[in-house]
């Protein structure tokens, strides 16, 4: 009767595991972003970046989506995060492994630079870090893109391009 119990006790689990809804990241293909994308990647190559962590993401409008990445210590990043242009705010905020809000920068749909977000940061400790954006989307979308480039800054900026 036990061997029973527990079996069916496995198969009522393996059942509501697989209706648990998956979630997957698709590729984004909006063009005014891909453009932006591109044209940033020529200008900070030309300033000495190399990109070293890049993402495209689908995002629903008032949640964080968190990014966790490795950072080395004296070493100078720049964190841009992309969002569709017509959300009304965009927020990227970074905190450092003992949870300490590191870096927090905040957009408003109309402002000069639009629909990005852009910053630099050096990291005092080696450690992995947690950059959050978020985008408030006027008609409070479900799937809005949204993309995440780190660049890393190299001895000698990128001539010729």
């Amino acid at each position: 009767m036990k061997n029973l119990s527990v079996s069916f006790l496995f198969l009522l689990l393996g059942i509501v595991a697989v209706a648990q809804p998956v979630v997957r990241n698709k590729e984004n293909n909006d063009p005014y972003i891909l453009r932006q994308v591109d044209s940033l990647k020529q200008a900070y190559a030309k300033e000495g970046f190399i990109p070293v962590k890049e993402s495209s993401m689908n995002m629903e409008s008032e949640y964080e989506i968190p990014v966790i990445v490795p950072l080395t210590a004296g070493t100078w990043y720049q964190i841009v995060f992309i969002g569709e242009p017509t959300s009304k705010l965009y927020e990227v905020r970074m905190f450092d492994w003992s949870e300490k809000q590191v870096a927090y920068q905040k957009k408003m749909w109309g402002d000069v630079d639009g629909n990005i977000i852009s910053y630099s940061y050096i990291p005092k400790i080696s450690e992995y870090h947690m950059i959050r954006p978020l985008q408030v989307n006027k008609k409070k979308k479900k799937d809005l893109p949204g993309y995440i480039m780190l660049f890393k800054k190299t001895n000698a900026p990128v001539k010729g391009q």
